[in-house]
């Protein structure tokens, strides 16, 4: 409900929910092109890598923007985020009980993926992180990020300590009611 609640408020044109199967296929992306954007990217270029993309979110949704992100503190973001994480240590398992597998993955980022493209830094080698160019806003704003650090110690979930009920979505329409005040601590 609260999926199709979402698709309907930014107009998308089919409302749909969430999806309720997996694709079954593999796909192929071009090395550190196209896609959704991560962190990874001189990771992937350096060493073969496996990009896993799941369920935690609401299809449709305009990416970089609110509504993507209203599902994160949510069973939706939770239940993905769970069974991605149990195919992340199935698959770490594999690669460690079965050394053809890292061989075959090597192989194939040195003759196919990073075969005609190499990675070269932008940033010269030992270069320092400029952290320090920063650092007063980081002790201004630590505390205030302290404050909504989870603590499971008080509450059963984030969501219970923001002071979120779930579902959010009123009964009988797909409309979102008002978000509730968010308490101050």
């Amino acid at each position: 409900r609260m999926a199709r609640a979402a698709q309907e408020m930014m107009g998308n044109s089919e409302i749909a929910g969430l999806r309720t199967a997996p694709k079954k296929e593999l796909e192929e992306a071009d090395q550190g092109t196209g896609g959704a954007s991560d962190d990874i990217g001189e990771v992937s270029w350096n060493v073969p890598t496996v990009r896993l993309r799941y369920a935690a979110n609401i299809p449709g949704m305009t990416a970089h923007h609110w509504s993507s992100g209203i599902a994160m503190a949510t069973p939706i973001a939770h239940k993905g985020s769970n069974y991605a994480s149990r195919i992340l240590a199935m698959t770490a398992l594999d690669l460690l009980t079965t050394p053809r597998l890292l061989a075959d993955a090597r192989q194939y980022f040195n003759d196919v993926q990073t075969k005609n493209a190499k990675w070269v830094s932008l940033i010269p080698r030992g270069t320092e992180p400029p952290t320090f160019l920063n650092a007063e806003q980081m002790r201004a704003v630590r505390p205030r990020l302290e404050a909504l650090k989870y603590d499971p110690s008080r509450y059963a979930t984030y969501l219970e300590q923001l002071g979120i009920e779930y579902p959010t979505v009123r009964a009988g329409t797909n409309a979102p009611p008002a978000a509730p005040a968010r308490p101050q601590n």
